[in-house]
C-alpha cells in the first residue's frame, strides 16, 4: 500500500506541475518576458503523456488489488462457514454423547439398585447395553469427523506438496 501512496503522490506532484505549464501555454510570454518556445510545449505534452500514462497504470494497479482483496474476503468468509458447519456439527455431536452417557450412567443405577434376578434386571441390563452400544456408535462417529476434519486439512498440504 506504500508503493499506492508514493504513486499518488508522485501522481499529485505531476498534475501539479501540468497545470501550472497549461498555465504558461495560454501565456503569450515567460515572466522574464521571453516568448515560449515549441520545445518547451512539447516537452509539457510529454510529461503530460507519461504522467497520463503512470495514472492509467496506477489505476490498473488499484483494480487489481481491490480484485484481489475481494477474492479474498470471500475465500475467507466461505472457510469461515464451512467452519461454523463443522463446529455446529461436533457440537450436536457432543450434546448426543453427552445424552447417551446420561442414560448410561441411569442404567448403571438402575442395574446396582435391582436384583440380579427377574425381568426388571433383565430389562436393565438390556437398556444399559444399548446406551453403551449407542454411546461407542457416537465416539466413533465423533471420531471419524475428526479425522475427516484433519484430512481436509492435510489435503491441500500434500497435494502442493507433489507439486513441488
Amino acid at each position: 500500500m506504500s508503493d499506492v501512496a508514493e504513486l499518488e503522490r508522485r501522481l499529485s506532484a505531476a498534475l501539479e506541475r501540468i497545470a501550472r505549464g497549461v498555465e504558461q501555454i495560454g501565456a503569450p510570454e515567460q515572466p522574464d518576458g521571453a516568448p515560449q518556445g515549441a520545445a518547451e510545449i512539447e516537452q509539457l505534452r510529454e510529461t503530460l503523456e507519461a504522467e497520463r500514462s503512470a495514472n492509467a497504470q496506477l489505476e490498473l494497479r488499484v483494480v487489481a488489488l481491490t480484485e484481489k482483496q475481494e477474492k479474498l474476503v470471500a475465500g475467507l468468509e466461505a472457510e469461515v462457514a464451512r467452519l461454523r458447519g463443522e463446529l455446529d456439527a461436533r457440537d450436536s455431536m457432543i450434546r448426543q454423547v453427552k445424552q447417551v452417557n446420561q442414560r448410561l450412567r441411569e442404567s448403571v443405577r438402575a442395574l446396582r439398585s435391582e436384583q440380579p434376578d427377574g425381568d426388571a434386571a433383565a430389562r436393565a441390563i438390556d437398556q444399559s447395553m444399548r446406551a453403551e452400544l449407542d454411546g461407542l456408535r457416537l465416539s466413533r462417529e465423533s471420531d471419524r469427523a475428526e479425522l475427516d476434519a484433519i484430512l481436509r486439512e492435510l489435503k491441500p498440504i500434500v497435494e502442493g506438496g507433489a507439486d513441488a
